[in-house]
């Protein structure tokens, strides 16, 4: 981050949280920069103000005061808060993230106390370099970015959607290692939708309708413009955009700029590592497997097309590994002969079925291996259907993948009851154990954290000029690789929450590896790029100044 500025002297360096050490200032340290007098006069270690600080976070019982407390910690000292993080990382990582951060962007205007990343507002369309210019930190390795329309599976937040970026981004450092003052959350204020929030004199953005069309495109072009003049060698995550953006998005900017879309790339991958891995476990190899999905969303559409790019290089055609999909959406079944299907979800209509094209129908008529949900509807996933699908195969493979929590399409207990506790499940939400037959069953959260900071670390380390497919398939097998459910058939799909900054390592190599044999990345010997990645992992420790 380079040394310590010269102006940050007193109160003024207490205040900068990237620099703040707090009650850790030496004596030395307290003399030199003027800080007597400001703080009590012990010198606590890093160790013992993560102490006080775990003790202070339990003291809040409801979740969303937990995370109000977190960004808190965040706002005023950020080694501080990454370190209790890193020590507590199973515990805190629902409240800094999914599910609590559903909360944090509903109620983002109430709990506002600080600034944080970048509010880019439509109203200012024509200023756009210039806000960027005004970032708090001048280089960025990471911009997370939403416009805050489908946030989670509770719909259109507005400028309430940055609590995202800030989420994420945060996960970028405590996960990736990327080094927080490298890493910028900005929300593209285009109004919003949600006549509540409009209505809340408290609410914090744009107070208007929604701008859409060529209006909505252009401000779209005109802030990428101005990442490409301001930024040029940042990647730039698109995040919680509505279905009809996200794909288009994508598409427009990915052959010109360092960017990918987390919710179709990273769901993708994710839910892909748990797919092979639990298809090694089954013993089923995945062009046998037989897919139904319940949502057709962006999501659902990504996650279907790397599950069917890792049947084809299994040895299946294209046609072949389609037939082994069906998508259902609120309309039932996606067939050819239905008008409202967007061109990404027409690559899997289906010639037509006989009967029912719900849920119950689709598994009644077919002998279905793996059944994935990304609908946001809450119990979708119903004993009647999860038991019909565990009578016709051994090791059901079952991801309610929806969040928050009350969006799950099913609890990790309902899939190991129903299932007799055959079940190869990762659920969207975070679960606790479920106690079975007297042994308790982990059932892991397929978590896009798992690919995400590792995509991002692994870009950076081996200046990556673009991401690919084919990066998010190399990570997805590395993650199928660390399952622990390879060594022990009982256990998770997906490694403990404590293993994944070393996970990550090994992801981020394989990101790395497939931009350097694509062309899209320097090409350096192996050893070499794992000491960068390696390098480049940010650890959370005061500096000495």
């Amino acid at each position: 981050m380079g040394p310590l500025p010269e102006t940050l002297r007193g109160a003024r360096l207490l205040s900068a949280p990237a620099w703040n050490k707090g009650t850790a200032f030496t004596e030395e340290e307290r003399n030199r920069f003027g800080l007597h007098g400001l703080l009590p006069p012990y010198v606590e270690t890093l160790e013992a103000q993560v102490a006080r600080a775990w003790a202070a976070y339990l003291a809040y019982e409801k979740p969303l005061n937990r995370h109000i407390y977190l960004r808190q910690l965040q706002d005023n000292n950020e080694v501080l808060f990454y370190r209790l993080l890193l020590d507590h990382i199973a515990e805190t990582m629902p409240v800094v993230y999914t599910p609590t951060v559903a909360q944090a962007c509903r109620y983002f205007s109430q709990i506002y106390r600080r600034p944080r990343g970048l509010f880019i507002s439509y109203p200012q369309r024509g200023r756009i370099p210039e806000l960027l210019r005004n970032r708090p930190h001048p280089e960025v390795d990471v911009i997370c970015v939403t416009d805050g329309e489908r946030i989670l599976g509770i719909g259109d937040q507005g400028v309430g959607g940055l609590a995202i970026p800030i989420g994420k981004l945060s996960l970028y450092s405590l996960i990736g290692g990327i080094h927080p003052a490298r890493t910028l959350p900005v929300v593209l204020d285009v109004g919003t939708n949600n006549e509540e929030v409009l209505r809340d004199p408290t609410y914090l953005g744009w107070h208007h309708q929604r701008i859409r069309g060529a209006e909505y495109d252009d401000f779209i072009e005109q802030f990428v413009q101005a990442v490409k003049q301001e930024l040029p060698g940042a990647c730039l995550q698109w995040e919680d955009f509505s279905q009809p953006h996200a794909r288009s998005i994508l598409d427009r900017y990915r052959g010109s700029l360092l960017t990918f879309n987390d919710d179709i790339q990273g769901t993708g991958a994710v839910a892909l590592g748990a797919v092979l891995a639990a298809a090694k476990v089954s013993g089923r190899p995945m062009r046998d497997q037989k897919i139904v999905f319940l949502g057709a969303g962006s999501a659902s559409i990504g996650v279907a097309d790397y599950l069917r790019a890792a049947m084809i290089e299994e040895g299946l055609s294209d046609s072949e590994a389609r037939s082994r999909f069906w998508i259902i959406d609120k309309e039932g079944l996606l067939v050819e002969s239905r008008a409202d299907l967007t061109p990404e979800q027409r690559v899997y209509a289906r010639a037509g079925m006989t009967g029912d094209g719900t849920l119950s129908g689709v598994i009644g008529a077919i002998d279905a291996t793996i059944l994935i949900g990304l609908s946001t509807a809450g119990g979708a996933f119903t004993e009647a259907v999860v038991r019909e699908m565990a009578r016709k195969v051994e090791r059901p493979i079952l991801l309610p993948l929806s969040n928050p929590t009350e969006r799950s399409e099913a609890t990790a207990a309902e899939l190991i009851h129903w299932t007799g506790g055959r079940a190869l499940a990762a659920t969207g939400s975070p679960f606790p154990p479920v106690h079975y037959n007297g042994r308790s069953i982990t059932v892991a959260q397929c978590n896009n954290v798992y690919i995400f900071p590792a995509m991002g670390l692994g870009a950076v380390a081996a200046q990556a000029r673009r991401i690919t497919d084919s990066m998010f398939l190399a990570a997805a097998r590395a993650l199928a690789a660390c399952s622990p459910a390879l060594q022990d058939p009982s256990a998770p799909l997906l490694p403990a929450l404590e293993d994944l900054r070393r996970v990550s390592l090994q992801i981020a190599f394989a990101a790395g590896c497939e931009a350097q044999r694509t062309g899209h990345a320097p090409r350096q010997p192996a050893e070499s790029l794992m000491r960068s990645i390696a390098a480049a992992q940010w650890t959370p420790a005061y500096p000495e100044f």
